[in-house]
C-alpha cells in the first residue's frame, strides 16, 4: 500500500458534531471559512482507531520527507484528543464527547466534501445532515509545517449519513415551551350585573 493510501481513513459510525458540511464556515472573523465536521468516534471502535493511529504515524514518515526537512519531531501535535480529558483550553469536553476519541476535520471552501445518504444517494435537503446525527466520514491526515510549528492535521473527505440522533447544540425551543402553557382567556365580567361581558345586551 501506498503511504498516500495509508493517511487515508474512512471511520466506522461516529457522531457528528459542529457540522458545516454545505456552507463554509469559520468561527474567527477574518479567518478563511471552511467546510469542516468535529467527529466523535466511540472508544468501542478500536478498528477504526487503530486506522487513524496507523495514519497518523503514516503522515509523520510522510513529513520527514518533506515539510519537516529530513526530521520527525520527537513530540508531534495530532488531532485526535480524549473527549473524557479536558480541551486545549483545559476546559471539559462536552458530555457528548464522553467515552469517544474526538477530532476535527476540514477543507477548504473549494473543495465542498460529498456528503451522501446510507444508499449512496446525495443529500439534496442540508437539514437532514445535522450535529448529533450518525455518519461515516471520510479523512486523510497530513503533516504540516506552519511558522515552524509541526504537527498532523485532518482533512475533510465525503460524508455519509446512516441514521439520525439527538440534535446537539440546543434545538430551539417550542413556543409552549418558551411561553408556558397557553392560557385560557378570562371572561370580562360587568361588575353591575355580574355577567359575561360579551353578554351584555346593547
Amino acid at each position: 500500500m501506498a503511504i498516500g493510501d495509508m493517511t487515508n481513513v474512512t471511520t466506522g459510525e461516529v457522531r457528528l458534531s459542529y457540522a458545516h458540511l454545505f456552507k463554509p464556515y469559520s468561527n474567527i472573523e477574518g479567518q478563511e471559512p471552511k467546510y469542516s465536521v468535529t467527529v466523535l468516534l466511540p472508544k468501542t471502535d478500536t478498528a477504526t482507531k487503530g486506522r487513524i493511529d496507523a495514519a497518523i504515524e503514516a503522515a509523520k514518515q510522510k513529513g520527514s520527507s518533506g515539510c519537516y526537512n529530513g526530521v520527525v519531531p520527537p513530540v508531534v501535535p495530532t488531532p485526535i484528543w480524549d473527549g473524557d480529558g479536558v480541551k486545549q483550553d483545559g476546559t471539559p469536553f462536552p458530555q457528548e464527547c464522553k467515552g469517544h476519541w474526538v477530532f476535527s476535520a476540514r477543507s477548504s471552501a473549494d473543495y465542498p466534501p460529498e456528503v451522501v445518504d446510507a444508499m449512496g444517494n446525495p443529500i439534496i435537503n442540508h437539514s437532514e445532515v445535522y450535529s448529533g446525527c450518525y455518519a461515516r466520514v471520510n479523512v486523510e491526515f497530513f503533516p504540516y509545517n506552519f511558522n515552524g510549528k509541526k504537527g498532523v492535521g485532518c482533512s475533510l473527505g465525503p460524508v455519509q449519513k446512516l441514521r439520525d440522533g439527538e440534535a446537539l447544540g440546543g434545538a430551539a425551543p417550542s413556543a409552549a415551551q418558551a411561553f408556558g402553557a397557553p392560557q385560557q382567556a378570562q371572561p370580562q365580567v360587568n361588575p353591575i350585573t355580574g355577567q359575561p361581558v360579551d353578554n351584555v345586551p346593547f
